[in-house]
This record gives structure tokens, sequence and C-alpha cells, in this order.
């Protein structure tokens, strides 16, 4: 069965454009012009993945994106902005989208950024390893399940995004490893950035807030002034 792709701009061509090249590689695309519509079309059905522009009618992308996570919906958000503001970018990785392309853009890759974010997603449901058994991950009062795609932290079940989720398994299964930011871009995202950081920063940022009692004073995560990140843990006593 082929993955549905919800494409969400306000601009016909572009639109056209995207679902045309998405169709192309075998994918069932459905579309939406503004944000209202987006949502009805949701509740109708979920897509496997949101394409979604940050500057739409109606219900605005940013708002979308808030509205998907706070009803705690793991649908997989490729944002799209016109805009060359850092401060949108970062604005709309914070509201939980998983990845950001800036137009104008290559309809390649768009197409390549679509189908690398849903491998990703399918490799961490076990969709592609029938007969794996990835054991749990426990460390401290965090419980990580890869295969359940369930996160603990003592008897609380903490909500994460499919990239959140993805980024915590990879850093806790090398806990006492320093990861480069670069590291985890390439392991994480799985293509080139260009050396655009900033999206690992944000979402470590967001998993410190979920998985921390207090992020300014992380227990799990820390970070390595210069290089990027270490997991850890609680320091026995």
């Amino acid at each position: 069965m082929s993955k549905k792709i919800l494409v969400v701009d306000d601009e016909p061509s572009i639109v056209k454009l995207v679902q045309f090249n998405l169709e192309k590689e075998g994918f069932d695309v459905d579309v939406a012009f503004d944000g209202q519509a987006a949502l009805e079309k949701m509740k109708e059905r979920l897509p496997d993945l949101l394409v979604l522009d940050l500057m739409l009618p109606k219900v605005d992308g940013l708002e979308v994106c808030r509205r998907i996570r706070q009803e705690k919906r793991h649908i997989p958000i490729l944002m799209l902005t016109a805009k060359s503001d850092e401060f949108d970018k970062v604005l709309g990785l914070e509201l939980g989208a998983d990845d950001y392309m800036t137009k104008p853009f290559s309809p390649r890759e768009l197409t390549a950024r679509v189908k690398a974010i849903l491998r990703r997603v399918e490799a961490l449901q076990g969709e592609n390893k029938p007969d794996s058994d990835q054991p749990l991950i426990q460390i401290g009062e965090l419980t990580i399940d890869p295969e359940g795609y369930v996160v603990t932290r003592g008897n609380a079940e903490i909500d994460l995004t499919p990239k959140e989720f993805e980024l915590l398994v990879y850093m806790a299964s090398r806990r006492g490893k320093v990861l480069s930011r670069d590291q985890l871009l390439n392991a994480v995202w799985n293509y080139d950035y260009i050396g655009d950081s900033r999206i690992v920063d944000v979402h470590v940022s967001h998993l410190r807030d979920k998985i921390e009692a207090d992020s300014r004073n992380p227990v799990y995560i820390k970070t390595v002034r210069g290089i990027g990140y270490k997991f850890e843990g609680p320091k026995k006593t």
C-alpha cells in the first residue's frame, strides 16, 4: 500500500509541482490550499507525512503544526518556508516539525527528504525488520522501547515526535560517547544540511524539556562545549 502524503500550500503552482513529483515516485498525494482545509482532511484520514507551508491563509502552518502535536499525533512534518528568518525555522522546529526546506527548493531534493523521513520512521517502528529484537534501553528513570516506540520516565509516558524519538534512541544507544552535531545530522537526518546544525540544537532542547526533570540542569543530555552532546544518566551515589 502506497504511503499517503498531504501537501499543504496556498500556491497552486507549487502544489502541482510537488504533487507531480511525489506521485511519480508512487506516493498517494492529497492536497490542501489552506490550514483549515488541511486540518479537516486529517480528521478524515491521517497522512503518513505532511508537507506543510508556513505561510497559509485561514490557519497558518505554525498553528497547524501546534494543533497536530497537541493532539499527540505522530505524523512526520516537513515544513516549507519562503522566509530566510532563522526565527521562523526554529519556531517551526520547536512546535514539532521534523524537518524544513526553504523556498525555492528542488523537487528532487524534496522527494529525497520525504523518502528519507519515511524510511527512517518505518525502521524505528520495525516495519522493515519484523524479526528484529531490540532490547529496552534503561538509563536512570528513563525506559526506551525502540520496538514499541514508547519512552517513559518512571511511570509516566513521554510524548515525542518521530524525529525526537529517533534522536533519543541514537544518543541513548551510545551512552557516554561524545557525539558531534555533524555526526548527529548525518546519522539521524541522513542527508547534507550544509553545516546547518541549528536543527540538532533545537531538537536536543526539545528533548531536554521532555525527558529532564530540570532542563536547565540536565542529567541525561550534556553539552560538550565546542563539539556537541553526550548522553549520560544520573550519577550513582
